[in-house]
């Protein structure tokens, strides 16, 4: 039997492979359509919501940030600095925000063979990274043709910004969501936690802004690595960004295997009704 026969079989391992991966894609696939469908419906303008809310409400704090001020430091102007901070502290809040007691509201999604925990967890990450990095890119590029905001110099830095950060934030609300399946207390414990690491998130200043002290501490934070090198790829080069993304990095594979067997272990203990 030849090479490609054995692996047309069924039951080959390669085979079994690719064939789960497809099915899984798929399952992902549906579930961040159900979760669009399910959060903004598929009337009217359906599914532009889930662009057009974070849009509208960037625009908003864009306009009223312009409204009040004129700028927020050497070089940097109101828009872009609104735009690009207000879009990651977005992501910020819905993913965590979506994972407190996620296992419990999704439970009986189990009585279908092929979805897993990790597909909704993923799934509703995938869908507000993709969904809030689009309504970005559409406020984006009629401000950048008309010169409100710097032209895009750097886009491999913004998206590994953007990837990274939004992976230490799934990462993070893995944790949350086991930790929420066991704890009231910790769940009615995550809103307060989450006004208290604004200051902390990196969105209201630039890190150069700051004393040398301030520097050192801030960069402590992996959010701050996160939105320094998202404004590196838009902003002008002459403003100095510090970040470090092998710290980053390694923020995210730490919270991501705390938070798989967590959630698992969660998921053990979820009675699906």
């Amino acid at each position: 039997m030849s090479a490609l026969q054995r692996f047309l079989q069924f039951d080959d391992p390669d085979r079994l492979w690719l064939r789960g991966l497809r099915i899984q894609t798929r399952v992902i696939g549906a579930l961040m359509l159900r979760d669009a469908v399910a959060r903004f419906g598929h009337e009217n303008l359906g599914f532009f919501w889930i662009i057009g809310e974070p849009m509208l409400l960037t625009a908003g704090v864009m306009l009223m940030w312009s409204i009040t001020g004129s700028g927020h430091g050497a070089h940097v102007s109101v828009i872009p600095f609104a735009l690009t901070g207000y879009s990651y502290i977005t992501l910020w809040r819905h993913l965590v925000n979506r994972a407190t007691r996620c296992l419990t509201r999704n439970a009986s999604l189990m009585y279908l063979g092929y979805v897993k925990f990790f597909d909704i967890l993923l799934s509703g990450f995938l869908l507000e990274l993709v969904a809030i990095l689009a309504a970005f890119s559409i406020v984006y590029l009629p401000l950048a043709l008309l010169g409100f905001v710097p032209v895009l110099h750097d886009p491999l830095l913004m998206l590994g910004g953007w990837i990274l950060g939004g992976w230490f934030m799934f990462g993070f609300s893995l944790v949350i969501a086991g930790i929420s399946e066991f704890s009231d207390a910790a769940e009615r414990f995550i809103q307060p936690a989450m006004y208290i690491t604004l200051p902390f998130t990196g969105v209201f200043f630039l890190v150069e802004w700051l004393p040398p002290q301030g520097q050192k501490v801030m960069m402590w934070s992996p959010l701050v690595s996160g939105i320094e090198m998202f404004r590196g790829g838009i902003f002008p080069t002459d403003i100095p960004f510090h970040y470090d993304a092998f710290y980053l990095l390694g923020w995210c594979v730490a919270l991501t295997s705390i938070g798989l067997p967590l959630c698992g272990y969660a998921q053990k203990h979820i009675q699906v009704r």
